[in-house]
């Protein structure tokens, strides 16, 4: 039985840690460790003294005193004013031995200063000035450069009780790098100090030994940023520190208990997602492959939450967890396929007491066994097993799963196909391990207890060594055809895992779907088709690794360090497949166009040398000309592409030698994401060593390691490092960076035009709208215009018409008058010249009538 629980590491609780007496000058980290003393070389007994000798006295000169000596030792030693430097007796020169010039101290010469302190060493110009050693009355002493009788520069500092401190020093107070030894404790620091405190990088030993101790940042004297933190028992934190404990992203190694958790963390405990895995060491062959392992939520260092639990037999339970204890909504696959989906209480499951199956167990918990209920129902254990009748011939952990190849064959064919190909897989069962378990530790580190599980990407890599790219079928069809349940992004995805048992369903469904036309017999399908596939693909090519990616471990462990972030990029540039299941995914010229758009090519990457990159491994590598680019590819040749890139496009840089230090400092500004340079070059050799060893303890008779004339030189995998390196951190990166970052500015702009156009729009309408409201407003009083225009108008024709008739009526009367004046009727003449009279005079008529 495995055991587990909550696990902080070896730090001391906070109680405990603060009940210990240690001495004013000590500190206490959070894991009750004592590190340096601050007191030697705080400001209070180094640098001021130092500082106040110059402030006081510009020059010193023998048996001469500072002003106000005699009223500072009136006063017992304190301060006439405020303006008056600290300690200033501590710079009364009581007695000087040496050279002199122009009556200064300057030259060699040993200063006896009041209070007991003694300087010797250079002077000049009466200034302590050069390389000196100065010695407090108290015991401290200090041994390095002066400059203008500050400590200034490199030197060391040593305490009475045996403490001392060797590095850089500004105006007294330790500064940059430099190494501090505890006296009464065996605590060793060096790295980077700032103003008296650890800040910045740096290391720090807690025992003799050397086997407890801290590496990495520091802020204000306390572990804050990422590093490493190794205890006595032997156990390993690496991650993310905040205020002396781990919290954020971090990894903890338990050695003696043989767990791992890999994860968040809070305040020193698991917190949020994680992964703990509990190992047991074995040797190959034994009978279980796996490890217990929980992905999932943690609260207060418990698996409190959703996740999912791998056990070692092969059973898995994924749902809710309270308290390191199975509650809620769940569902448990057992070791033998059989599946029960229900709700748990503290790890029971409340309708079925009995609860009893396989030797499924959570590691310490309550005791009592997750187990599902018997069944007198043959269609429910048709249902749960998959098989209507029989036991399978294979364990459970290599239970095959192939229910939809069963499905296309009639009933009663079935269960004799799926026997049949049980006995199948027995006969190359060994064959089968062996390449399982070779793929799978590709890029792995050494694992304690001999079990990897094999990714996505490790089965791509087998998949493309034995050539089943032959056929006519990418990876990117072989990842639709084994598609589990899950989310289209998942199906494409290298991070996921397989266990043995899905390794050789998917052998068999790919075998299936490569040779069943080739199979001419109606029986045993499924037994010709994987007799075909193992013959001509597996057991020749096997573990025969080609590929850049994986040729050397070397290789594979920097390259390793840009995967992440390749599948990021790989990920935003894919693109919608539009049959079924809808996935995203690129084609090689896709490929192209990424290049073409990032601005890589040049004289030494074009065109024609990445096709030839991308169709070197394609179906029809035969010719470049046949290479069809609309093939679609998937992360791993994404990947090896452009490693390929990086080879070909950084083959004419000059690799700066070792004595180099300026060329060594620039490829050193840009490490990898994960580790840098240094630490790449220093476990090369050691990371082949153990590649060797893993590859040769599982097949040293059927895998062939390559030969001395065939081992690439150390020289050539710096050089491949280093380029690799400038490729993606200087060049392949960047570029996609600056790409986002114009596709941001054009987006930007395009919705600032958008905008400008909808405000233009907006302005239109309003101004539109503005004026069809002014033209309502205004029609009524156009109307109102036009009626009192033709009012006007009418009134105006009225009063002419009454005008012409009111002439005419004149005109009448005037002839009645004149009718009437004449009694006799007048001669033509004369009424002709009486009318004629009566027109020139119409005025006088008028007159007279008024």
């Amino acid at each position: 039985m495995v055991q587990e629980g909550r696990k902080t590491g070896d730090e001391k609780p906070a109680a405990e840690a603060s009940s210990r007496k240690l001495p004013a000058n000590r500190s206490v980290d959070a894991a009750g460790d004592v590190v340096a003393p601050e007191r030697p070389l705080s400001a209070a007994r180094t640098g001021p003294r130092a500082r106040s000798a110059s402030a006081s006295s510009s020059a010193l000169r023998p048996r001469r005193r500072v002003p106000g000596h005699r009223a500072a030792a009136r006063n017992g030693g304190r301060r006439r004013s405020e303006e008056e430097p600290d300690n200033l007796r501590s710079i009364i020169v009581l007695r000087y031995e040496g050279e002199t010039r122009d009556g200064l101290f300057h030259g060699k010469g040993t200063a006896h200063f009041q209070g007991g302190h003694v300087y010797e060493g250079a002077f000049s110009k009466g200034n302590m000035h050069g390389h000196g050693v100065y010695s407090w009355a108290d015991g401290i002493r200090y041994e390095g450069q002066f400059i203008f009788n500050v400590p200034m520069g490199h030197g060391t500092y040593t305490w009475p009780d045996g403490s001392f401190y060797e590095g850089e020093v500004v105006s007294g107070i330790r500064h940059g790098v430099g190494t501090y030894r505890c006296g009464t404790k065996d605590v060793f620091y060096r790295g980077q100090w700032q103003r008296g405190k650890r800040q910045g990088k740096g290391i720090i030993y807690y025992n003799k030994e050397m086997t407890s101790w801290y590496e990495g940042d520091w802020v204000n004297n306390i572990k804050d940023g990422w590093g490493v933190r190794c205890y006595p028992s032997g156990n390993v934190y690496e991650g993310q520190w905040r205020n002396n404990a781990r919290h954020g992203e971090g990894t903890m190694k338990w050695l003696a208990l043989g767990q791992r958790y890999a994860g968040q963390w809070e305040e020193g405990v698991q917190q949020g997602r994680g992964t703990h895995a509990w190992f047991l060491r074995r040797v190959p062959g034994s009978q279980y492959a796996l490890r217990n392992e929980y992905a999932g939520d943690f609260a207060q260092g418990v698996r409190h939450g959703q996740g999912r639990f791998c056990y070692a037999s092969g059973a898995v339970y994924s749902g809710g967890w309270r308290s390191d204890k199975k509650h809620g909504q769940g569902t448990f696959i057992f070791k033998n396929g059989r599946v029960f989906e229900g709700d748990f209480v503290d790890d029971r499951v409340p309708e079925f007491p009995a609860f009893w199956t396989d030797d499924a167990q959570t590691p310490e918990l309550s005791g009592t066994r997750s187990q599902t209920p018997p069944s007198s129902d043959s269609e429910s254990s048709r249902r749960m097993t998959g098989r209507a009748s029989g036991c399978s011939l294979v364990g459970p952990d290599m239970a095959l799963d192939i229910q939809s190849l069963l499905a296309a064959f009639p009933e009663e064919q079935r269960d004799p196909e799926l026997r049949q190909m049980e006995f199948a897989v027995l006969r190359h069962i060994a064959e089968l391990r062996t390449a399982y378990n070779f793929y799978s530790s590709l890029g792995n580190e050494e694992s304690p207890d001999n079990t990897f599980l094999l990714t996505r990407l490790q089965l791509w890599r087998l998949l493309k060594d034995c050539q089943v790219q032959r056929h006519g079928i990418t990876l990117v069809r072989v990842d639709r055809l084994l598609q589990e349940e899950g989310s289209p992004e998942e199906v494409h995805s290298p991070f996921g895992t397989l266990l043995f048992r899905r390794f050789l369903s998917c052998l068999v469904i790919l075998a299936y779907r490569i040779y069943h036309r080739d199979v001419q017999s109606c029986n045993n399908v499924l037994v010709g088709c994987f007799s075909k596939i193992m013959r001509n693909n597996i057991l020749p090519n096997a573990t025969n690794v080609k590929g850049v990616f994986f040729s050397h471990p070397v290789r594979t462990a920097v390259a390793a360090n840009y995967v992440k972030r390749c599948w990021e990029i790989y990920k935003a540039l894919c693109r919608l497949h539009s049959d079924p299941p809808r996935d995203r995914t690129m084609t090689m010229r896709h490929f192209v166009w990424m290049l073409k758009d990032l601005d890589l090519f040049d004289n030494e990457l074009t065109i024609g040398k990445v096709v030839e990159i991308l169709c070197f491994e394609s179906p029809a590598m035969e010719e470049v000309s046949l290479c069809s680019l609309d093939l679609e590819m998937n992360f791993l040749e994404f990947f090896e592409a452009l490693l390929c890139c990086a080879e070909v496009k950084t083959s004419s840089v000059v690799i700066p030698p070792e004595g180099d230090v300026a060329g060594k400092k620039l490829w050193e500004s840009h490490s990898p994401p994960q580790q840098g340079l240094s630490i790449l070059s220093a476990k090369l050799r050691e990371t082949l060593h153990l590649s060797k060893s893993k590859v040769t303890d599982w097949r040293d008779s059927v895998v062939k390691l390559p030969t001395d004339k065939e081992e690439p030189k150390s020289e050539e995998l710096d050089h491949w490092v280093r380029r690799t390196q400038l490729f993606f951190c200087k060049i392949f990166f960047p570029a996609y960076e600056y790409s986002l970052l114009l596709r941001k500015e054009v987006q930007e702009e395009r919705l600032r035009n958008e905008e400008q156009l909808r405000n233009e729009e907006r302005l239109r309408k309003e101004e539109r709208l503005r004026k069809e409201a002014q033209t309502r407003v205004n029609c009524p009083k156009a109307k109102e215009t036009a009626r009192l225009r033709k009012q006007r108008e009418a009134e105006e024709v009225q009063r002419r018409k009454m005008e012409q008739e009111a002439d005419e009526a004149a005109k009448v009367d005037v002839l009645k008058e004149i009718s009437i004046q004449s009694p006799a009727l007048p001669s033509p003449v004369a009424s002709t010249t009486s009318v004629g009279s009566l027109k020139q005079f119409p005025v006088n008529g008028r007159r007279k009538k008024k």
